[in-house]
C-alpha cells in the first residue's frame, strides 16, 4: 500500500456498514451465482481485472461469477443499477477512482450518492497515471513535448476516457500550459484503439492499461505520474523528473457493492478478493503491468473514498472544471 499512501493522505472517519435482514449467512454465501458490474465499456483497466478476478472467485466458490458490462455516462449508468440492486451481495461492481470522486465534480444531479449508496469491499490495484504519445509525434521527453505543443498550437491532441483522465489533462494544462484540445471518449478502449491508430495522439491512461502497448513499441511511454520511477517501467521519467512539481495523479481500480450488504458476507467477500490478489500468478501479471496491488480493508477503501472526494473537488475548483 506504499503507494497509495504516498500519493492520498487518509483521513480517520467512523465508517460503519449497515447489517439488514438476510436469509443467509456468510458461511452458506454464495450459493447462486454472482453478478460483478463493470459501469465502463470492455478492454478497459476494470474490465480486465474483473475478469481475471471473477474467473478466481468462480472457482473459490464454486459459484458462477459473471461480469457483465453496463457502459455510459462515465460510469454512473452501471453504478447506478448496482445502488438499486438488492444489497445481499450477489450484485458487485468494479470500478476506477473516477466515478465516485469525480463524479461529483463533473455532474450537478448524480442519480446516487456516491457518499452513501455504496458499500465499499477493497481497493484492487493502483496504477499511476502514464503519459503516452503515439510514435508519429517528434518527441522523445516531456520537454520535447511541451516545446513541441507550443511551437505547433492546435496540434495535439489527447485522448480523455473517463473523469480520471480528463482531469489529469486539465491540471497538466493549468501547470505547464501545455497546448492541446482534448477529445472525451465513452471507454478506454476506444481511446486506446484511436491512440494506437493515430486518429489521436497523446492521452495519460494507467501504467497498468499502457505497460503492453509501451512494451511493443505501439506507444511511446513520457512520463509517468507517480512519485518515483516504476520498478516495471524504471526507464520511463516521472513527471515531477520531467519538470511538472507535485504532479502525481493516478487510478486505483476497486470493488464496491450496494449499501447495506450484511456485515458478515461483507468481510467474507473482502476476505475472498484479498486471497486472490495475494495469489502468486496473480500477484506475478499484475506487478509486472505496472500496478501495484492494494488489497485493503473495507473501512480503509472508505476512508480513502471521502478524502480523495474532497481532493478531487479541490483540484477541479483550481483548474476551473464547471459541472454538467
Amino acid at each position: 500500500m506504499r503507494m497509495l499512501k504516498t500519493l492520498f493522505a487518509t483521513t480517520v472517519l467512523g465508517f460503519g456498514f449497515a447489517v439488514g435482514a438476510h436469509a443467509e449467512d456468510a458461511a452458506s454465501y454464495p450459493s447462486k451465482p454472482v453478478n460483478i458490474i463493470v459501469p465502463f465499456a470492455a478492454g478497459g483497466g476494470s474490465d480486465t481485472l474483473a475478469r481475471a478476478v471473477g474467473q478466481k472467485l468462480g472457482e473459490m466458490w464454486k459459484q458462477p461469477v459473471i461480469v457483465v458490462n453496463r457502459a455510459g455516462a462515465d460510469g454512473n449508468i452501471g453504478a447506478h443499477s448496482v445502488a438499486a440492486s438488492a444489497a445481499d451481495g450477489y450484485t458487485l461492481m468494479v470500478l476506477d477512482i473516477g466515478t465516485l470522486t469525480m463524479g461529483p465534480v463533473f455532474y450537478k444531479n448524480l442519480p446516487f450518492d456516491a457518499a452513501t449508496a455504496f458499500d465499499p469491499v477493497t481497493i484492487l490495484t493502483f496504477s499511476p497515471h502514464t503519459l503516452v504519445i503515439h510514435p508519429s509525434v517528434p518527441a522523445g521527453s516531456f520537454k520535447e513535448l511541451l516545446d513541441y505543443s507550443k511551437a505547433n498550437p492546435d496540434t495535439m491532441n489527447f485522448a480523455a476516457h473517463n473523469n480520471s483522465a480528463a482531469l489529469a489533462g486539465h491540471r497538466l494544462v493549468a501547470e505547464t500550459a501545455f497546448d492541446m484540445m482534448q477529445i472525451p471518449y465513452k471507454g478506454a478502449g476506444a481511446a486506446m484503439t484511436d491512440l494506437l491508430g493515430g486518429q489521436v495522439n497523446m492521452s495519460l491512461v494507467s501504467l497498468l492499461l499502457a505497460s503492453p502497448h509501451i512494451a511493443s513499441g505501439a506507444l511511446k511511454g513520457v512520463a509517468v505520474a507517480s512519485p518515483n520511477r516504476m520498478a516495471s517501467t524504471p526507464e520511463i521519467p516521472t513527471l515531477i523528473e520531467s519538470g511538472v512539481p507535485g504532479y502525481v495523479m493516478g487510478s486505483w481500480q476497486g470493488v464496491v457493492a450496494p449499501a447495506g450488504v450484511p456485515a458478515d458476507i461483507l468481510k467474507k467477500i473482502n476476505a475472498s478478493i484479498v486471497e486472490v490478489l495475494k495469489m502468486p500468478d496473480v500477484k506475478e501479471r499484475l506487478e509486472a503491468s505496472g500496478a501495484e496491488i492494494i488489497a485493503n480493508s473495507s473501512e480503509e477503501f472508505g476512508e480513502l473514498l471521502a478524502e480523495q472526494r474532497e481532493t478531487f473537488k479541490q483540484i477541479a475548483a483550481q483548474a476551473n472544471v464547471q459541472p454538467n
